[in-house]
């Protein structure tokens, strides 16, 4: 149940072994369905989530009930909806499991005192702050000029099972194209 998360923060920090298992002792297991929900837009934040098996998506509903997708999590990631979970307001944005799922959930209180008391995890935290931050300002900053080939090609290269797990509509959603028009740039790759 653990060993993917123990790969996970050990291959990024050096850590001992009892750190590593008093950190497990702060997760616990969460099984979902398909098209769980694990946060609802208006409700505060309070679990990070580390995806053993399945894939979270985060993602907001516009007037008209279009929804865009902003990130998608998946086996060996983080996820969590971060603003609300850092400044603890009310989410702006929903998080669900768009397949059966298998997870670790920590509340947000174990998870900053890990932080602060195992030098390896805030490390790690810091870690995926950052990653984070980059990956949406490239994906942010690149499909401002990009067409649509141009993203699907930019999602393949940084992301290369995103489009084999996601649903067109989803994925589409993400790039910011019309799911038919992502239908026909995949027919020209």
């Amino acid at each position: 149940m653990y060993e993917l998360l123990g790969k996970y923060i050990s291959s990024r920090a050096s850590i001992a072994a009892s750190d590593l298992e008093q950190i497990y002792t702060y997760f616990s297991p969460v099984s979902t369905k398909r098209n769980e929900h694990l946060l609802l837009s208006g409700e505060v934040c309070q679990h990070y989530y580390f995806v053993n098996k399945g894939c979270i998506r985060i993602y907001t509903i516009h007037e008209g009930g279009r929804d865009t997708s902003r990130f998608f999590a998946f086996e060996g990631g983080f996820g969590t909806a971060l603003p609300s979970f850092i400044e603890q307001v009310p989410a702006a944005e929903y998080m669900q499991t768009i397949e059966r799922s298998e997870l670790l959930r920590i509340r947000r209180a174990d998870f900053l005192h890990l932080a602060e008391t195992i030098p390896a995890f805030g490390f790690i935290y810091r870690q995926i702050l950052e990653q984070g931050f980059i990956m949406a300002q490239k994906r942010i900053y690149g499909f401002q000029g990009f067409d649509a080939l141009e993203k699907v090609k930019w999602v393949i290269r940084h992301q290369p099972d995103f489009l084999l797990r996601v649903s067109n509509k989803m994925a589409a959603s993400y790039l910011g194209i019309s799911p038919s028009t992502l239908s026909r740039t995949k027919a020209k790759l």
